[in-house]
């Protein structure tokens, strides 16, 4: 049987460690093994008439300016929809770029968002503080609860953003629940899928519309560059998604999308590691005295835990500690660290820990804060790929120092 009979020319028929390798992959003349990097800003065309078709969108597939379509980009944007299943994607410059500009593409003024209270503080920022500027309204809601967003929605509402689990308190969200509520009442589907990754949890087959991540997290993992995409149907992502990226140049940079791609490579060695990892320090500080709960979706402490163990197939590298002894306590363990370093970051290859109440989620009120978990005795841990051993012997004698 020939090379060209071979089923596995397929992508779709390759697993996700293979697709995440050669997925994507257009080699120039020179037969490359390592993906081209193309640092071109634009293009020179054949003919004037080709350069006409091409700004008419006659021709496919075609480059006419890297803000918004370059090869390089292009690559990982097609590794990425082959892992997330999805039909089309676009790369930002940063997460917080893909959210927004998935969020505003999708709405107008008059229009309403209802969005999960438990978010990630810049997240909340965006629907909470800067849409509303534009005369977009937003409610937010105790997203536990799928009846919570059906009781919120309005004639005008037309985007439900969620993220799931949230940051940085790991409470879930029902993904395919929220999904029937938002598609009965004519609405899109957001979901930021960053703390579960894409390995571990499927917004679109669940029924999201929209899939966000900061790829400056797990995909590239080793703290290089930032980086987002934005992920869905090509009618949503070729629409009024790509038209908002073109227009405002919120562009991924062919070289960090570069470094992406090549992070995605190793991404699922990477995040099965830190994912045992992260359960190991959860069952080893699991009814530690000074510490008054761990959260984490795949421990059976964890209120959701069902719903952890249907919609994700893994409980991914986060853990949430909530410390005896407020902000006092959390700050005499972080500060006692060796290994583990203090850092608002996440999805890195080096294990980081942070205070939420006074980083990630200080612009909240302490009222805003105590509603959705945030106390001042709580540690967000993203474990990376240090010994498991190392990080809880490390844990364990800062928990000491209290």
């Amino acid at each position: 049987m020939s090379k060209a009979n071979n089923p596995l020319n397929d992508p779709a028929r390759r697993a996700p460690e293979t697709q995440l390798v050669h997925g994507g992959v257009m080699r120039s003349p020179f037969n490359e093994t390592s993906e081209a990097l193309f640092l071109n800003s634009g293009y020179s065309y054949p003919s004037s008439e080709h350069a006409e078709r091409l700004f008419k969108g006659e021709i496919p597939g075609a480059h006419n300016y890297s803000r918004f379509a370059n090869p390089t980009v292009d690559v990982f944007q097609t590794r990425m929809a082959l892992l997330e299943g999805a039909e089309a994607a676009r790369g930002f410059a940063t997460g917080m770029a893909a959210v927004t500009d998935a969020v505003m593409s999708q709405v107008r003024a008059g229009d309403h968002i209802v969005a999960s209270r438990a978010l990630f503080g810049g997240c909340r920022f965006v629907v909470e503080d800067f849409m509303p500027r534009y005369g977009v309204a937003s409610t937010l809601v105790d997203g536990r609860d799928p009846a919570n967003f059906a009781a919120a929605m309005q004639p005008n509402t037309k985007v439900v953003f969620i993220e799931t689990p949230t940051n940085p308190t790991l409470e879930l969200v029902d993904i395919k629940a929220v999904a029937d509520i938002a598609h009965a009442h004519g609405a899109v589907l957001i979901v930021d899928n960053v703390f579960a990754t894409a390995l571990y949890q499927k917004p679109l087959a669940l029924g999201a519309d929209l899939v966000t991540y900061s790829a400056t997290k797990h995909i590239d993992g080793q703290g290089r560059v930032l980086g987002g995409i934005v992920l869905g149907s090509k009618k949503l992502i070729e629409g009024d998604l790509h038209t908002f990226l073109r227009q405002t140049g919120a562009s991924l940079s062919p070289f960090n999308a570069w470094v992406l791609a090549k992070g995605l490579e190793t991404m699922p060695l990477r995040v099965r590691q830190m994912t045992d990892s992260a359960a190991a320090v959860a069952n080893a500080l699991a009814g530690h005295p000074k510490v008054e709960r761990v959260i984490y979706p795949h421990h059976p402490s964890h209120p959701q835990y069902d719903l952890a163990k249907a919609q994700m197939s893994a409980g991914s590298t986060l853990v949430a500690l909530e410390i005896k002894g407020g902000q006092q306590a959390a700050f005499a363990l972080s500060d006692a660290l060796a290994v583990i370093l203090i850092s608002n970051n996440l999805g890195d290859a080096k294990s980081l820990i942070t205070h939420p109440a006074t980083t990630t989620h200080a612009r909240l009120t302490e009222a805003a804060r105590l509603e959705v978990g945030v106390t001042a005795g709580l540690l967000r841990l993203s474990v990376g790929l240090e010994s498991s051993d190392d990080l809880i012997a490390d844990l364990l004698y800062g928990l000491d120092q209290i």
